[in-house]
């Protein structure tokens, strides 16, 4: 799964999620298997991350993509035979013109280009040619990009299974940045912890309450910790988050930014702390300046909001260079994020 990421400070973490449309994008031509994505309608933009396989049909009738070997405007079919609609398990999949996706022909193809390259770096099974021309075409002509695209995909409309159109969900993911400590402080008390040693994935580990209250847990971490921070909703934003710079005031009290990237977790189910509170009807909506305001105005109810989700999240240390600054995290195909272009793909 590939996240769609940008630089924020945790001054500002609103809500994100928003109403949309969705459409995706088949990737055609034989013997390749399908790479889905996704778009906001009426945005004016293909918003496009890494190849990714998912097992759907392609047009079987679709000659091979050429690579343009020459400079001029190249221009691609938009009249050829539509194949059937996928029927699954809760959608439709309905193919449609290149003409009828809002925003085609009007974003910046440079900007997507750069983010395949960087996800062909470790190409998914099944994608070895598409990512030979997409590096091909790396110096192309926006027209040439323009074409491929259109002769290597396929975009489809996503609906309900009787053809109706309720509004999707995009959910935004962000890398919070933190201000930590090296070593706990009379203002910095909440760990961020590396993996313990012992811990198995397949095997419940102490939950989110155990490793604050139990001595056994706690020895377990002794040492463990990587930095610390002011705010314990800080952490768990970072833990949901699952990566996060943090401005690190070092021991000898030089300050240098660090970035830390999920490495395991305790083996207990995500409960959202949000949800928690909107079945108590504690708040309106689930936005972390609402869960910040609550847990502000009920100190003593914060360790039970915190504990109402009892999987926690270990982390491990990476250093950031002036290349990697520029760029998210590291998603599940081992290569950087592109923020405003990754995306994330859900199998199902």
């Amino acid at each position: 799964m590939v996240h769609h990421t940008m630089n924020t400070s945790n001054t500002s973490a609103p809500s994100a999620s928003s109403n949309n449309k969705v459409m995706g994008l088949i990737q055609d031509g034989p013997g390749h298997r399908a790479g889905r994505w996704m778009a906001r309608l009426g945005l004016g933009a293909l918003i496009v991350g890494s190849i990714v396989s998912c097992s759907v049909g392609v047009r079987p009738d679709a000659p091979p993509a050429p690579v343009p070997t020459s400079p001029g405007v190249v221009t691609a079919p938009d009249d050829s035979t539509l194949p059937a609609p996928i029927q699954r398990a809760k959608s439709r999949w309905t193919p449609v013109r290149w003409s009828e996706l809002p925003g085609w022909g009007q974003d910046s193809l440079h900007e997507v280009w750069n983010a395949w390259v960087r996800g062909c770096e470790r190409p998914a099974p099944g994608q070895a040619t598409p990512c030979r021309e997409v590096r091909q075409l790396a110096i192309a002509t926006p027209a040439e990009q323009q074409a491929w695209v259109m002769r290597r995909f396929l975009p489809y409309r996503v609906t309900e299974i009787d053809g109706s159109e309720p509004p999707g969900l995009l959910t935004g993911y962000y890398e919070p940045i933190m201000n930590a400590s090296r070593v706990r402080t009379e203002q910095h008390r909440t760990p961020l912890y590396g993996p313990p040693p012992g811990l198995r994935p397949d095997q419940p580990w102490y939950s989110r309450q155990d490793i604050d209250t139990l001595p056994a847990a706690q020895a377990a971490l002794q040492g463990r910790a990587i930095a610390w921070l002011a705010d314990p909703i800080d952490a768990l934003i970072l833990q949901i988050q699952g990566s996060g710079r943090l401005n690190l005031v070092e021991n000898n009290g030089q300050m240098r930014q660090v970035r830390v990237a999920y490495a395991a977790h305790n083996g207990h189910p995500y409960q959202s702390v949000g949800r928690w509170l909107l079945d108590q009807r504690a708040i309106r909506e689930a936005s972390w300046d609402a869960i910040k305001a609550w847990a502000a105005q009920n100190p003593r109810r914060l360790n039970e909001m915190l504990w109402s989700n009892p999987r926690t999240v270990f982390f491990r240390e990476e250093a950031l260079s002036d290349l990697d600054s520029r760029f998210g995290p590291r998603g599940a195909q081992g290569v950087p994020l592109t923020p405003g272009r990754s995306i994330a793909v859900d199998p199902q």
